[in-house]
């Protein structure tokens, strides 16, 4: 199949089957983009996370056009891109038309209620996910980070912008002082 039309397709599928947001996709991304197709591995798709967290927009959606770039540059970004936020805008546009007459109705609240529930558990795995491949397992300075950046984040209230440059940072000296270590 032609992989501009296959990347549509599997992005529009992953766009339209997912309720919830972008770390709603980060499961069907990974299990189709990795486990199924073999576009990226495991370790590029979660750079591909880290950085979409860090830039502006959705992150699937940012997390698409990465894979798109690398799978046929450009063109495959602006693919995937598409392809993720097709099934999205029909959706949404189907139930702005109509929620307005349907809001309070009991039934409607109370679906939502549940989508919010399966959202939640969606959320919580990719966290596991990127927990144990990230954290778990790697250098004591990794552990430490993930702590400081917790307690900063949920204790200080210390902004994501600036505990993403401090991470980036502590990265890049640990990084470069383990590799000059490992050169002598």
């Amino acid at each position: 199949m032609n992989l501009y039309l296959d990347m549509f397709l599997t992005f529009a599928r992953i766009g339209g089957l997912t309720f919830g947001g972008g770390y709603a996709m980060l499961p069907i991304l990974e299990r189709e983009v990795v486990e199924k197709r073999k576009w990226c591995s495991e370790e590029e798709l979660t750079d591909y996370y880290a950085i979409g967290q860090c830039t502006p927009g959705v992150i699937a959606v940012n997390t698409a056009t990465f894979i798109g770039s690398k799978m046929a540059g450009i063109p495959g970004g602006i693919v995937a891109t598409l392809g993720v936020v097709f099934p999205s805008l029909i959706i949404i546009t189907v139930i702005a038309a109509f929620l307005r007459n349907f809001a309070d109705n009991p039934y409607v609240i109370h679906a939502f209620a549940g989508l919010r529930v399966v959202v939640t558990v969606l959320v919580l795995n990719t966290v596991i996910k990127l927990l144990k491949s990230n954290v778990i397992g790697k250098p004591v300075w990794v552990l430490i980070l993930f702590a400081l950046v917790l307690i900063a984040s949920f204790v200080f209230k210390i902004s994501s912008i600036l505990l993403v440059v401090v991470a980036l940072v502590w990265g890049l000296f640990f990084g470069l002082w383990i590799k000059k270590g490992d050169a002598k």
